[in-house]
């Protein structure tokens, strides 16, 4: 590498030789430790930011789990406001279990509860589910359990028929506000794209003919596929059903152009009455099933019944091939014998599930207006709800001098520091609307709802009082 002149004395020529030998063993070092930081690649599916864990309603989870509230052990703690959890009838599943207590594992039946079964779904259960969904309709509609296909959870069901029905680069239309966690369950592992549909307060949110149109379009200007439109009955986040002439309007809309329709009813147990809920199965039998093959029906346990733990989810599917596709990929999402079992029990029980569902509607809608009335008294207006476990609320008030996304999401993070709650801004739901928020009230007690509202109160007084901008 390096010239050494034949007259240069021994000490240069030893000088020399030693600093070749450091430059060879620190080149060696590097091209080793290069190789040890070297990363072995994961896929673009690993890789891709479509989890979705960067919105604000998954980072206000992580600052709730980092210091959360306990009345006894942490009185100052962080709320959780951002989790859409029945927990308001848990005492009567409790009840349930004390009274029946054969309704649980029974050794006789280890043997055939342990091996395997028919990755379709006991028909026991099957049968139960189909009825539970026809009781919570107040037995408007039928179904047939030979079109229940079983998945682990209802976000497992999104996602089964997202692959099923699209394929990568293609689209799904979905009316905003939307549930957050969809980017991840409709985009995230399928590559397939979420057009929105936008929406605003002029009409409470529901989805026109017109938005529907525009959505579409805007999907043809970038030359991406349309495959159908997802909607959520009763809507996730603003805690209302939609319009049965909605419902027929969206029906017409997919039938014009030939792509499906998607109705996630994972609420529609949780509607305070019956009567003002429209389920897409009761228009599809009002216009006698006709076009019925292009509809699919989602639903789950983990919203009405309080059981998201057990991972329970079904597709009710009117398409032949959709409902036999749907059954070969259910085996990557099977529900446990033992779950199944269980719950085939508890849903058969028709005294039980009466009781249930009139109960845990009366105490879901007195939680509903325990906590407008406490906004009201805090001078917060929100849309008027008639479902679900939250409620949409309407900061924009506070949003006059920076009436922004930037703006809604700093009055988030106030709220999140100051007032200790963790909501759901309503721009994680895609909301075109700065300064609408999802706030959750059936995943605590009466007590600590209580304190949240304290605490509402309390933060409203300080932004009315403060001469500085807050946000």
């Amino acid at each position: 590498m390096f010239a050494i002149n034949g007259g240069a004395s021994p000490e240069i020529h030893s000088n020399l030789s030693l600093l070749l030998r450091l430059l060879s063993d620190y080149f060696l070092k590097s091209m080793a430790n290069n190789e040890e930081n070297l990363e072995v690649e994961l896929s673009e599916i690993a890789m891709s930011e479509t989890h979705g864990e960067n919105s604000p309603y998954f980072v206000g989870w992580k600052a709730y789990n980092e210091v959360p509230y306990n009345e006894s052990t942490n009185p100052s703690g962080i709320i959780q406001m951002g989790l859409a959890e029945n927990q308001v009838s848990l005492d009567l599943l409790q009840e349930y279990l004390e009274q029946n207590s054969e309704a649980g594992p029974d050794s006789s039946e280890f043997r055939e509860t342990a091996l395997f079964q028919d990755y379709h779904g006991l028909l026991s259960f099957r049968t139960a589910m189909a009825a539970f969904m026809e009781r919570i309709r107040d037995g408007a509609v039928k179904f047939d359990p030979s079109r229940v296909v079983l998945t682990a959870g209802a976000t497992a069901a999104n996602e089964l028929l997202t692959i099923i029905l699209a394929n990568p680069g293609d689209a799904l239309l979905l009316p905003t506000p939307y549930y957050p966690g969809f980017d991840r369950d409709l985009r995230w592992r399928t590559k397939v794209k979420i057009i929105p549909i936008h929406c605003d307060s002029s009409n409470d949110f529901q989805v026109t003919r017109q938005a529907l149109e525009a959505a579409y379009d805007s999907a043809m200007a970038m030359k991406i596929k349309v495959r159908g439109v997802f909607i959520t009955n009763p809507s996730n986040p603003l805690g209302l059903t939609i319009q049965r002439s909605t419902i027929e309007e969206v029906l017409d809309f997919v039938t014009d152009k030939n792509i499906h329709l998607i109705s996630d009813e994972i609420y529609s147990g949780s509607v305070f009455s019956s009567a003002e809920f429209t389920s897409v199965a009761g228009v599809l039998e009002s216009r006698g099933n006709k076009n019925a093959d292009r509809v699919h029906i989602v639903y789950g346990l983990s919203k009405d019944l309080g059981l998201p733990g057990f991972r329970v989810g079904t597709i009710y599917s009117y398409n032949d091939r959709v409902v036999t596709t749907a059954r070969r990929m259910s085996s990557f999402t099977l529900i446990s014998s033992q779950t199944q079992r269980f719950l085939a029990a508890m849903l058969s029980n028709q005294k039980f599930i009466d009781k249930y569902i009139e109960m845990n509607r009366d105490r879901l809608r007195k939680r509903y207006e325990m906590i407008i009335e406490g906004l009201r008294m805090a001078g917060i207006e929100c849309l008027k709800g008639n479902a679900g476990l939250f409620c949409w609320m309407n900061l924009r008030p506070l949003l006059k001098k920076n009436p922004t996304r930037e703006g809604e999401i700093e009055l988030w993070k106030c709220i999140l520091k100051e007032a200790k709650l963790n909501i759901s801004p309503g721009s994680s739901c895609h909301c075109s609307e700065p300064g609408w928020f999802r706030v959750c009230f059936a995943n605590m007690s009466e007590e600590t709802l209580q304190i949240a509202l304290k605490r509402i109160l309390s933060f409203m007084e300080r932004m009315r009082n403060s001469r500085e901008d807050i946000i």
